[in-house]
């Protein structure tokens, strides 16, 4: 059997993201008022994001010393041709209410294309994975993208953004609505992005996003065979960039309707 590198460093990062989700969950605020200081307009940042991240970063150099590694709070500590990027907890705004939708995000990329993610919504009870040219998976069953062609069945949902001027926020929205959709909005990129590739939702759109939000993402919405925008190669690798995600069929209609290429 031949050695294969990025299902060993997966293989591995499943305990480490466990750890990280369950440490995660023991610091999660008790419902109420939001606990945590401001990085801007509803962009928190608790004591557990930067907890997380450096518990994860240092698992991750004692067991792959060589790779690369990128977090939100951090930045690039270390290079190599496997970086791994995390978000600590996406969806901080929930996370800092005591609700429950949010997740720990770690992807791999072998250089810059995404090979594997684990992405661990402990409050949930749910994991999703991927990885390249294996499939994708919630809880250890593979799944699909929705198969929904018809917009006026279909749910869509936007990220809302305080970098983003609130008539931009207004006309995707009026879009969605246009076509007959289901607009929502959860607070969470990655599981947003995870539910089009489960089928729970059949798109997903957000003006700017980070890639560390995205990277566990893009290789289970691939695996998943949704449809998604060429996020990568629009700027991603470098800062925030554009992201839809969409059922196969829905696809071409969502991209004509927001405007953008998928």
């Amino acid at each position: 059997m031949s050695f294969d590198p990025v299902a060993v460093r997966l293989e591995a990062a499943r305990s480490v993201v466990r750890d990280a989700a369950a440490l995660a969950l023991s610091m999660r605020p008790a419902p109420g008022g939001p606990t945590g200081t401001l990085k801007g307009r509803q962009d928190y940042l608790t004591e557990a994001d930067g907890a997380v991240e450096a518990l994860i970063s240092a698992r991750i150099q004692e067991l792959f010393p060589d790779d690369g590694f990128q977090g939100e709070e951090n930045g690039t500590t270390r290079q190599g041709r496997f970086r791994w990027v995390v978000d600590p907890i996406d969806g901080t705004s929930n996370f800092a209410r005591g609700r429950d939708r949010w997740c720990v995000s770690l992807g791999l990329l072998d250089g810059d294309t995404p090979v594997a993610g684990i992405i661990d919504a402990p409050a949930l009870q749910e994991v999703f994975t991927a990885r390249k040219g294996h499939g994708a998976f919630l809880n250890g069953k593979r799944i699909k993208a929705s198969p929904i062609a018809n917009p006026q069945e279909a749910m869509v949902e936007m990220g809302w953004s305080a970098r983003v001027p609130k008539g931009i926020f207004e006309e995707k929205i009026a879009a969605i609505m246009a076509m007959g959709a289901m607009p929502r909005s959860g607070g969470s990129g990655a599981l947003a992005l995870t539910d089009v590739a489960c089928g729970r939702s059949d798109g997903y759109l957000e003006i700017v996003i980070q890639l560390w939000d995205v990277a566990a993402a893009l290789i289970i919405l691939d695996e998943a065979g949704a449809a998604v925008s060429p996020f990568l190669q629009s700027g991603g690798l470098t800062g925030g960039a554009t992201i839809l995600a969409a059922a196969p069929a829905l696809a071409p209609i969502l991209s004509q309707a927001f405007g953008v290429e998928i």
